[in-house]
């Protein structure tokens, strides 16, 4: 299945001078527990890193940063490991377990920022699929049973 077809859209983005606040705030606000940075000069939206929830508490607050003041560019994890739109969940899924990523933003041809794909998106896919080759085992098991008599 493509990304497209499975990634969440409505994504809450930050750019790079966002302070940790601010990335607090957007989080609470928007009820996620990650931001995709992105550099946005005229409107497009690039990604350049994801900040999550655990970077605000690990990188800023148990280090005893000032979040007013320290931008998300501080601990911003670089190069942003991206998915094409167009590309299959098993690839996805392939580039998360390689790079030891929970998330990952998804881009057009352009690449511009359109989606977020996570394990928790790629978990609930596999099971679905699964579930639905168990009832077609099922159905298959019962369809013998009724032939055979």
């Amino acid at each position: 299945m493509q990304l497209k077809d499975i990634c969440t859209v409505d994504v809450v983005t930050c750019q790079r001078n966002t302070s940790t606040t601010e990335a607090a705030q957007l989080m609470r606000k928007h009820h996620v527990g990650d931001l995709v940075v992105v550099d946005d000069p005229n409107g497009e939206r690039t990604p350049v890193g994801v900040v999550t929830d655990r970077d605000l508490v690990i990188e800023v607050l148990a280090l005893g940063l000032d979040p007013a003041t320290t931008s998300v560019m501080a601990y911003l994890r670089t190069p942003v490991v991206v998915a094409r739109d167009s590309e299959d969940s098993t690839i996805a899924l392939e580039r998360m377990h390689a790079h030891k990523i929970r998330r990952m933003p998804i881009i057009d041809g352009q690449e511009q920022l359109v989606g977020m794909i996570t394990l928790d998106d790629l978990l609930a896919l596999h099971a679905r699929q699964a579930g639905a080759l168990a009832h077609i085992i099922e159905e298959e098991q019962a369809f013998e049973r009724r032939v055979r008599r």
